[in-house]
């Protein structure tokens, strides 16, 4: 849905392109979120985000939107955008859950962020690649 991997790496089509912007849109609108390595695959994204401070709250302001809330607000920006490219009312593009990971210093954050830069290497095996199941 997003694009395909082509000599090992990651050619975005116009959807793609969309999710790369709704992702960089995230640490746009909330100041406390930094974008890390990341990665748009053909049919999901791999990323690494670093909260911190929210700065000075009210009793009517929220501290700021926990981990689930920031990838809600994402993939809502994301799925309406692509929906309207594709003049599809109501069309899902995402899972309804997500995987997430507590990196626990700087050597988990290395990992992972090695293992993001890798996965398109990585496609032709992975199984979330269609071309990977088993045809009944």
């Amino acid at each position: 849905m997003f694009g395909d991997v082509v000599d090992n790496e990651m050619v975005l089509n116009g959807y793609g392109r969309i999710v790369g912007e709704c992702w960089r849109w995230l640490s746009a609108q909330y100041p406390y979120v930094r974008l890390d390595e990341w990665v748009v695959m053909p049919n999901h994204l791999h990323g690494v985000l670093i909260l911190g401070e929210t700065g000075v709250q009210t009793s009517s302001e929220p501290a700021g939107k926990s981990l689930g809330r920031l990838v809600g607000a994402f993939k809502t920006i994301s799925t309406k955008r692509i929906n309207e490219a594709r003049c599809k009312v109501g069309g899902l593009v995402w899972q309804r859950d997500f995987y997430d990971h507590i990196l626990r210093g700087e050597q988990d954050l290395n990992r992972i962020r090695e293992y993001i830069a890798g996965n398109p290497h990585r496609w032709a095996e992975d199984e979330e690649n269609p071309c990977m199941w088993k045809k009944d």
